[in-house]
């Protein structure tokens, strides 16, 4: 459908063009080159880790990053249900249990009192999601993984950015992952990254991501025969696509701005109608990835088939993991996870980027008010 107003739009200019026609040209490095480390220093440096490993996707970013920790079969990782189901799928890569615990109604994210009871002998890890771009209770979430002997792996995939008081989204955790998926704060068409301050993760992460391969020297380019030392992916960001990373980071502040203004817009023209609006604390700065508000349950389905017609898309995000097909039916989960259920069934994503206009705003909150002032 060509919709009038789509749920995102990926923001691009002149320099995103220039930077990859460049890399293009260098004619050799179009797969390893230095544009990756640079990239990965830049992320390094913008979260305040002293590492970063680049990937070609978030998923296969949080997949090795679980393999680093070795993760394995017998193992349980808690993560919650409602966000985006690669978060629950990764630690089945590994042949772990993926345990769901529920989330909190301020910030969509994992709730600390309900992970602390779902802690069993077998837990190793525990994955919180910054859902929208919405810092979670992670603080909360530290002390108990502290206190369990647990790894902390953040799922940053649409936080890139977020903050609570003056520490970045990604520096709480064992290790971050996030994503520069289309549609993220910051894209690269697919891409991802996992940050830490461990060395010897690090370096697991870089054999992990490059076919388990030792080497010092870029492998297309050296004489030298690289060993292979343990199993590994073909997980790697090329040079092409770090080149679009570096461009874009260079426009992350920006971006971010002018994503927040435009929500508090979006907040103001929404107030009072009947909505519920996300409601973190204060000091929590978020970066709206996604902007998501909830509506009477019997009316989500109504009001998305309303604004469809007006050429306004929107999307649920998320269904319940433990709801879908494989983890019900062929996985066998049967979960109690209150608050999730019932926010899942509420929430509505509405378009939301930074080159969104006022107008479209007004058109977005005026057909959402007209439509409950005639459904009230």
């Amino acid at each position: 459908m060509d919709w009038k107003i789509p749920l995102f739009k990926i923001y691009w200019d002149e320099e995103d063009v220039r930077s990859v026609t460049e890399s293009i040209k260098l004619g050799m490095y179009w797969t390893e080159g230095p544009n990756v480390g640079d990239f990965e220093k830049r992320v390094s440096e913008y979260i305040g880790t002293k590492y970063c490993v680049s990937f070609n996707s978030g998923t296969s970013a949080l997949h090795s990053s679980l393999i680093s920790y070795d993760i394995k079969k017998g193992d349980e990782v808690i993560v919650p249900s409602f966000t985006f189901i690669a978060t629950a799928n990764a630690p089945l890569f590994v042949g772990a249990k993926p345990v769901f615990a529920d989330i909190e109604e301020n910030t969509f994210g994992l709730n600390p009192e309900d992970v602390n009871e779902k802690i069993t002998n077998k837990t190793k890890a525990i994955i919180p999601v910054h859902y929208g771009g919405c810092p979670c209770n992670i603080n909360a979430l530290k002390e108990i993984a502290e206190d369990n002997n647990l790894i902390l792996i953040e799922d940053a995939a649409e936080a890139f950015g977020a903050k609570i008081g003056k520490e970045k989204i990604g520096t709480f955790g064992d290790s971050s992952m996030f994503s520069f998926c289309q549609n993220k704060i910051i894209t690269t068409g697919e891409g991802g990254a996992i940050t830490t301050n461990s060395k010897d993760i690090y370096h697991k992460l870089r054999l992990i991501h490059s076919q388990g391969r030792s080497e010092t020297k870029n492998y297309f380019f050296s004489t030298n025969t690289a060993d292979y030392v343990n199993l590994g992916y073909n997980f790697r960001m090329s040079n092409i696509i770090a080149s679009l990373g570096l461009s874009q980071i260079s426009k992350a502040d920006k971006l971010i701005e002018q994503r927040r203004y435009n929500s508090k817009y979006m907040d103001s023209k929404l107030k009072g109608h009947n909505i519920k609006l996300i409601n973190p604390p204060k000091d929590y700065f978020n970066v709206y990835q996604l902007y998501t508000i909830r509506v009477d349950r019997h009316l989500r389905k109504k009001l998305m088939d309303y604004l469809e017609k007006k050429g306004i898309m929107t999307k649920i995000y998320f269904y319940p993991i433990h709801k879908t097909h494989f983890y019900n039916n062929v996985l066998g989960y049967k979960c109690n996870l209150e608050i999730t259920e019932k926010i899942s069934e509420e929430v509505l994503t509405l378009p939301m980027f930074p080159s969104l206009e006022k107008s479209e705003i007004n058109m977005i909150s005026s057909e959402i008010k007209k439509f409950l002032m005639e459904n009230e």
